[in-house]
């Protein structure tokens, strides 16, 4: 079906999860009016009736957009992930169905870094116990087992934006860094790297988890990785809950091989508040548990929204995908004097013969085409001499290209 470009006021924006306001600004700034921001997740059925007329979707952790929830949505141009992760999109389906997926992979990276190295300050302070002490009426002032965070080992599991801004400012509070990722990293500053996942584990007074989910990383710490780990270590997962075995972990702590731990994310969190939240780490004074917050500041929500909204805004205007987690990379360059076209398609020959040929027949000249493809979907922006007029038929025969997936007119030149 030919998917057919509007105005802006006729653009519906659908921001769910209470996404900060930075984004509602920034698409109204932007010329976008119809924008409905709203506090909660939806079930797959109620998403599916809400998408019926939307064009771009805002979502956040806890709303899972499966195939038949994106097959739902007729008219949805493009997606954008308030958060980091996107796991809980189904990204080939919406590949398949020309609907590039936006992220934040920045934006909190300060904010998971800061209460990382809060944390490590607290378990090696022994807080969490002696606060829990104090509730409970105890006064624990005894010295054993609070120590000092300067001199002592960090081991960093994965040296990406985020495991390369804590060792940033671990160093600057007098730790010596260490880490480990299976891509070769640049250090920065004294920090050093480890040749296996095993050496960081048997030297790290600490050891913190920074890494992404994937197969590679699922249950990558287990009852065996807690054994290597120097006896009286603390353990921090602020990455992903899957890499890490839960109970193993427990066990670890109740032993006292580990000393402590903090853990952000879990293999299964609650859906909303009136879920329970349950783990086996529950219980355990030495732990500190907190409901996926690394990121759940003002500062880097601020930034998620205005980072993933732009980026929307830049695909609607012109066609660009830069930043796409899903898709073809294409950066597009505004022009002024031209009309833009864009089309989707299977990565099959003979699509980009067509298209020129059918600008030919109608002696249109092509003043500059950007194509990108992968094997699997191909995506070309066409922009063409001067104005074009609706009547002649370009989109209905942009669509009818064999291989079509979606097609879109974008903008047209201003009059002379």
């Amino acid at each position: 079906m030919e998917k057919l470009s509007l105005p802006k006021s006729k653009i519906k924006v659908l921001l769910v999860e209470n996404i900060h306001k930075s984004a509602v600004d920034l698409f109204k700034r932007n010329g976008y009016a119809n924008v409905e921001s709203l506090r909660d997740a939806f079930d797959a059925e109620e998403l599916k009736k809400k998408l019926k007329d939307v064009h771009i979707l805002g979502i956040r952790s806890r709303t899972k957009l499966t195939k038949d929830v994106l097959e739902a949505g007729e008219k949805l141009l493009t997606v954008g992930a308030f958060c980091i992760g996107t796991n809980q999109i189904d990204l080939k389906c919406a590949k398949r169905l020309g609907i590039p997926v936006f992220n934040a992979p920045y934006s909190n990276t300060r904010s998971v870094a800061e209460l990382v190295l809060a944390e490590i300050i607290m378990l090696f302070r022994g807080i969490p116990q002696r606060s829990w002490g104090a509730h409970e009426g105890g006064w624990d002032k005894t010295v054993k087992g609070a120590r000092e965070i300067r001199g002592k080992v960090i081991g960093i599991v994965g040296y990406g934006h985020i495991g390369t801004q804590l060792s940033i400012i671990a160093e600057a509070m007098g730790m010596q860094v260490r880490f480990y990722d299976i891509v070769e990293k640049l250090a920065l500053g004294n920090a050093q790297p480890c040749d296996s996942l095993d050496e960081l584990l048997e030297i790290a007074d600490v050891v913190t988890l920074h890494v992404p989910e994937t197969p590679e990383t699922k249950n990558m710490i287990t009852a065996a990785k807690f054994k290597k780990m120097k006896k009286g270590a603390f353990f921090i997962n602020a990455s992903r809950g899957t890499v890490v075995d839960i109970p193993a972990l427990a066990e670890s702590v109740k032993s006292g091989h580990v000393a402590g731990a903090a853990v952000d994310v879990f293999p299964k969190e609650p859906s909303g508040p009136e879920e329970k939240f349950k783990s086996p780490l529950q219980g355990l004074r030495n732990v500190i548990l907190t409901p996926h917050i690394g990121g759940s500041t003002e500062e880097a929500q601020a930034n998620i929204g205005g980072e993933v909204a732009e980026k929307l805004v830049k695909y609607s205007d012109n066609g660009s995908t830069l930043g796409a987690v899903n898709f073809v990379e294409v950066a597009l360059p505004p022009q002024s004097n031209t009309t833009r076209f864009m089309h989707i398609h299977r990565d099959e020959p003979g699509v980009m013969a067509r298209i020129s040929e059918l600008f030919s027949r109608r002696e249109i000249n092509i003043a500059g085409q950007y194509l990108r493809t992968d094997g699997e979907i191909g995506y070309v922006v066409t922009d063409v001499i001067g104005r074009v007029k609706v009547g002649m038929g370009i989109r209905k025969d942009l669509a009818g290209v064999p291989g079509t997936v979606r097609t879109r007119f974008l903008y047209e030149a201003p009059p002379k």
